[in-house]
């Protein structure tokens, strides 16, 4: 899939795990994990914003494109 998900870098990075972020960002467990591991077919912009509220980051710094 040419859509990276950076999320597991940036979790590194701030020192935040996995079910930290997903009860700031009100989101379960299992999505945000489906999240991570770029199997999510769609993400909603309310959850975009929520996730990059809580890591102080842009969509650009959670999102990548690769040409497969």
């Amino acid at each position: 899939m040419p859509i990276l998900v950076k999320l597991d870098d940036l979790l590194h990075e701030r020192r935040m795990t996995l079910t930290e972020l997903a009860e700031r960002v009100d989101i379960t467990l299992a999505n945000l994990s489906i999240l991570k591991t770029g199997k999510a077919k769609a993400v909603r912009f309310s959850t975009l914003e929520a996730i990059c509220r809580e890591l102080h980051c842009q969509p650009g710094d959670l999102l990548g494109f690769t040409e497969e």
